[in-house]
């Protein structure tokens, strides 16, 4: 079973944000704890399915984490947006959990990192499934859904 590819949005010079979600890069995202974790950086999407299945934050400099590793990935579906202001708001992390997820270093993502993401954020992943991206963990209709135009 091959592994779907991966690409971030600004690649994809034929693929933009569906017409109906907002484009969410530059938002601030935001932990349980309400502190600014980071901001969003760029949309990882799935092109054959044409689907953001992560978000690519840059951590806040307040964390004084190495230029190397100041970028995470969050799983579409461990986010939700702010209903009025350009918030991400992921209730699985705040400033202290934040420190001890796994970076996020190049565009090649492995099983075993988006497995170790799944468990730093206390979920399950479900390894042998083929559909792996069907899981709550990616699903963007739950992350778009409270700014959806109607």
């Amino acid at each position: 079973m091959e592994t779907p590819v991966l690409r971030r949005l600004r690649d994809l010079t034929d693929f933009e944000v569906a017409d109906d979600n907002p484009d969410v890069r530059g938002w601030t995202v935001r932990g349980s704890d309400g502190q600014a974790l980071g901001t969003v950086y760029e949309l990882i999407v799935e092109p054959e399915a044409m689907k953001v299945r992560y978000l690519d934050v840059e951590l806040d400099a307040s964390f004084h984490i190495n230029e190397h590793e100041n970028h995470i990935l969050l799983p579409i579906g461990a986010a939700s947006l702010d209903e009025d202001g350009d918030n991400v708001f992921v209730p699985a992390l705040n400033a202290e959990t934040v420190l001890s997820y796994p970076p996020y270093v190049e565009i090649q993502i492995t099983r075993e990192y988006e497995e170790a993401m799944l468990r730093a954020l206390g979920k399950e992943a479900a390894p042998a499934n083929p559909r792996f991206y069907e899981q709550d963990s990616f699903d963007a209709d739950s992350f778009y859904s409270r700014r959806r135009a109607s």
